[in-house]
This record gives C-alpha cells, sequence and structure tokens, in this order.
C-alpha cells in the first residue's frame, strides 16, 4: 500500500510547488522507492484543450491521451514515470462525473450535495493505483484558503483519516518575504498560512520555505515552534540557477530525509545522486553555446512552449553546449522579410499552434532556413507549414494552404495540401471525427507507432524504423501530394503503420531540415534527451562551426 504525501501552496505564494514535488520524487527514486505523483486542480473547470495557451500555458499529452496541466511535464522529466489519465484531474472533471453517477441513479435519488458526493469522488481518484507503487505524491494546485480548493482539501483529510496511522503526510509551500529595508526576513506569512490549513484540519509535517536569502537558525526556530512542527522539518527553498539542481538542492537541505522521518522510516537506502550530479556537471561545464530561435504565435508566454525549452537544454546537455533561445513573433514575418531576424541563428524551431494566425510568417521561416541550409525542426504545426512551403515555393502549388485556415474564414481559399483528419486507426478500432465535433478532447491524442524509411535521416537519428511518439492534432499532409512532393526532394520519412498518414518529411538535400506531425519535446528528459533534439542541437553546434 503506497504511503501518501500532499503538497499544499501557501497564502501567499504557491510557486514552485509542481517543482519541489517533482525533485522530491526523484530523490526518493534515488533511494531505491517507487513513485507515481499526480495533480489535482481545483480551479481548472474546463478541459485544458479548449484553452488558450496564453491564459493556461501548455498543454501536456500523455501517452494514453490525457490533456493535461504542465505539472505533469516536470514529473515526468524528473521522474521518466510516464503519466496517466488517472495522474491528473479537475474540478470540472469532478463535478462532471458526479452530475453523471447522479443521473445514472447511482445515488438512488439522495440529495447531492459537496460532502460526502464531491469529496467522495476525489477521494475515489487518490485510491487509483495505491498498490502499485511505495510513494504517491500528490500535489493540490493553488493556494490554501481559496474557495475553489476546499472541497479538495476537505477530501485530503478525509483520505488522511480513512487510511492506516502513519500512511500519509502533508507537505506546505510557503514563502519568507525579505525586507530589504530592514534586511529581515517575514516568518508571519507562513505561520498565517498554516493557521489556514490548521483550521480546515490539516496540520502540515513538512514545511517547505522559499527565500531569496538564508535562513537564520533564529527563524527556523521561530517557524517550528509557531506552526508545530519540527526544526529539521522546516526545509529552505532558495532560487536555483536551473531547475534541475533542485533535487541535489533539496537534499542538502534534507527534505527527503524529513520525509523518511515522518513516516519513521529507518534506516533508509542511502540515496544514489550520481545521475542528477551529471546532469547539474552538464549544466555548467559547457563547451559553448548554440543560439536557436523558436518561431512562434504564443511568444508572449513561454509556459506556451516549456516542454520545447526544457528539451531544447536537454539537447544541449547532450552535446554539453549551452542552448541560448530566443523567442521570434511568426507574426512579424507577415509583413517582414525574415532574413535580418534569423540570420544570426544557429537553428530555427518552428512549434506547435492552433489557427491562421501567424501561419505566413512560420512558412516564410521554413522558406529561409530551407534555402539558407539552415538546421530546421518543424512541430505539428510546424510540419506543416513546411510542407506549404515546398508546395507553394518547390512544387509550384502556388495556393497550397490547409482547410484549418479556410473553416477558420468561412470560404474556399487554399488547395488544401493539409487537410482536416476525419478517420484513423487507434489499437484495434477505427475513430472517426468531423469538422464540427465538439473541440475539447476530439483530436488525434496520445502515443500512435509510425514506420521510418529505412536509410532516412531520422533513422539514422533515432538508431531505429519503427517508433511510439505523443500526437495532438486535428488536422494531418494529405497523402495524395506525396508522389509530388517527393518528386521535388521532400522525403516522407516516417508514416503510420498503415501507411496512411504521414509523420515526418525531411528535405534530400539538406544538412538538417525535419518536420514531426507529433511532439517529441513531451517524452525529453535531462538524464534521457529526446534523440531528435539531442540531434538538432548537434546540427545547431556544426552549423555554428561555420559561421
Amino acid at each position: 500500500m503506497a504511503r501518501y504525501i500532499f503538497i499544499t501552496g501557501g497564502v501567499v505564494s504557491s510557486l514552485g510547488k509542481g517543482l519541489a514535488s517533482a525533485a522530491l520524487g526523484a530523490l526518493l527514486q534515488a533511494r531505491g522507492f517507487s513513485v507515481r505523483l499526480r495533480k489535482l486542480d481545483p480551479y481548472l473547470n474546463v478541459d485544458p484543450g479548449t484553452m488558450s495557451p496564453f491564459e493556461h500555458g501548455e498543454v501536456f499529452v500523455t501517452d494514453d491521451g490525457a490533456e493535461t496541466d504542465l505539472d505533469l511535464g516536470h514529473y515526468e522529466r524528473f521522474t521518466g514515470v510516464a503519466a496517466r489519465k488517472t495522474d491528473s484531474v479537475s474540478s470540472g472533471r469532478i463535478y462532471s462525473n458526479v452530475l453523471e453517477k447522479e443521473r445514472r441513479g447511482d445515488y438512488l435519488g439522495k440529495t447531492i450535495q459537496v460532502i460526502p458526493h464531491v469529496t467522495n469522488e476525489i477521494k475515489d481518484f487518490l485510491a487509483v493505483g495505491s498498490d502499485e507503487v511505495d510513494f504517491m505524491l500528490c500535489e493540490i494546485g493553488g493556494t490554501v484558503g481559496d474557495i475553489e480548493g476546499l472541497p479538495f482539501f476537505e477530501a485530503i483529510r478525509q483520505f488522511s483519516h480513512d487510511r492506516p496511522r502513519g500512511q500519509c503526510i502533508f507537505m506546505h509551500l510557503t514563502l519568507l518575504p525579505y525586507l530589504a529595508a530592514s534586511g529581515e526576513l517575514k516568518t508571519k506569512p507562513t505561520q498565517h498560512s498554516v493557521k489556514e490549513l490548521q483550521s480546515i484540519g490539516i496540520a502540515p509535517d513538512i514545511l517547505v520555505c522559499r527565500s531569496e536569502h538564508p535562513i537564520p537558525e533564529k527563524e527556523r526556530e521561530k517557524i517550528a515552534l509557531f506552526c508545530n512542527v519540527r526544526k529539521e522539518a522546516v526545509v529552505a527553498a532558495y532560487d536555483l540557477n536551473s531547475i534541475y539542481e533542485a533535487p541535489l538542492a533539496y537534499h542538502r537541505e534534507g527534505l527527503d530525509q524529513a520525509v523518511l522521518d515522518a513516516f519513521q522510516i529507518s534506516p533508509a537506502p542511502r540515496p544514489d545522486l550520481t545521475v542528477w550530479e551529471d546532469v547539474v556537471d552538464r549544466i555548467h561545464n559547457t563547451d559553448g553555446a548554440v543560439n536557436v530561435a523558436i518561431v512562434g504565435k504564443y511568444t508572449q508566454l513561454e509556459d506556451a512552449y516549456k516542454s520545447i525549452k526544457e528539451a531544447l537544454t536537454h539537447g544541449g546537455m547532450a552535446n554539453r553546449v549551452k542552448v541560448n533561445v530566443e523567442w521570434v513573433d511568426a507574426e512579424i514575418f507577415d509583413t517582414e522579410d525574415p532574413a535580418p531576424y534569423l540570420e544570426g541563428f544557429h537553428a530555427i524551431l518552428v512549434p506547435g499552434g492552433f489557427g491562421e494566425r501567424g501561419t505566413e510568417g512560420k512558412i516564410k521561416a521554413a522558406a529561409f532556413a530551407r534555402s539558407r541550409k539552415i538546421p530546421y525542426l518543424g512541430i505539428c504545426l510546424g510540419m506543416q507549414m513546411a510542407v506549404i512551403e515546398a508546395a507553394r515555393n518547390v512544387a509550384g502549388l502556388t495556393t497550397a494552404g490547409s482547410e484549418e485556415f479556410d473553416h477558420e474564414a468561412g470560404k474556399k481559399r487554399f488547395e488544401p495540401v493539409v487537410y482536416h483528419l476525419k478517420e484513423w486507426v487507434q489499437g484495434n478500432h477505427k475513430v472517426e471525427r468531423k469538422v464540427g465535433d465538439d473541440k475539447g478532447g476530439t483530436m488525434r491524442l496520445g502515443a500512435y507507432d509510425a514506420t521510418l524509411a529505412p536509410g532516412s535521416l531520422v533513422s539514422r537519428v533515432y538508431g531505429a524504423t519503427s517508433i511510439e511518439e505523443r500526437h495532438r492534432h486535428r488536422y494531418e499532409v494529405d497523402i495524395r501530394y506525396r508522389e509530388k512532393l517527393e518528386g521535388c526532394g521532400l522525403m516522407f520519412s516516417g508514416m503510420s503503420p498503415d501507411g496512411r498518414l504521414p509523420e515526418i518529411v525531411e528535405w534530400k538535400d539538406h544538412p538538417w531540415f525535419i518536420g514531426v506531425q507529433f511532439h517529441p519535446e513531451l517524452k525529453s528528459k535531462p538524464f534521457a534527451p529526446h534523440p531528435l533534439f539531442a540531434d538538432f542541437v548537434r546540427a545547431a553546434v556544426e552549423t555554428s562551426r561555420l559561421v
């Protein structure tokens, strides 16, 4: 039976809960324990897949097709444990499940209330897979005291009482503000945050205190006294140069030991932190730097491309170089020549997105990379724009475009080399979609196989001819244009196993130009960089030496 660690956020700041959860998971793994991390989001009342990236940041996709909060990306990057649908739940999903059960008559006509029906639904979610791992880490989104979170806090309070004594602990993340005028750290916000938790029946066992400055012994003792925790359980969380320093930093501060002490696990295995020591060494001891431009449409919010940014960092680790990323708004190129903006970069990446805005700029970026022989990685929409660029400028299909843009405009303007995907094979059955279907959760989602052409660049990069990658799209390159495009040099080097859906394209006469329909960034980790990103950065290094 798993031991549960519930991670909550303080009144002043909950920033960093996801990172603290992920780092703790990595530390417990380093001691030989198995872990699974989960996210409970009290604020999310809709499907993340229907929200603007400006509102919610990146949508992280799991192998089994769940669209989730980007914190699950942190969990996977730090632990290597593939997330599942059962590792993320929102308040919207909880209430929807309760209403569905009421409509089916599961409650036999009883009055439906937050307690016990909503809280029981949350507890049922928590209990899934409890016999699979040693530790279950459950992060509660947001901050204590917010009205949206009350059912979730009540549920974890009940859950801890339902389990055998000593099977659940609570970890609370707070902020210690520093007042420069008086040169002191203020502990009062932490005290009030803990008081708020205690008022709803939860007493934290461990406090993780974020601070810009060292926490003096006197303040630790004060926090321990007024918050009713052991002094050894007051753990400092200082600002770091890289998030990947977090496991080592938290270990130095004694977080993993505080958890083991709270569960009375003694003696405990010593941690093997060799992997994280190597990761940090690769971050700080580099042999140079490369400059990569990300030409996208959500560049005002970097969290919209969180996994891509991290995957590029991992690719840099694989090559022992620092990757300097610059965000370039694709809309600039709608009216301006991309050359002055892109000439100083060693590689160009065009990420995914939805809608027509900024796509002409992405097409120009693909043309610039192709003609200048600069390494190019197009992901999802970035691949589709590369195909449209090839169709227009090389194959002579001057009106080539995507059905997506015609659907958005409400009139036909383009020859659709990219079309709305109406059916595909998932496992042993066929999935069908219509243009008018609901938007949320109706895309081609999750892990699918692809077959790579022998002798292609991607088969060399992967070292295989059969791969599995995660998808999130509803538009696809039309296979009917394959012969014409391949006749111009654009190779369809990866296909779905049935040969109907293009997965990867590459230019034969280019040093490194690859477009992929899937999202390789979702599976990259600091200790296991994704092959595409590792080789993309390698190609950027080669380009930097030629400049």
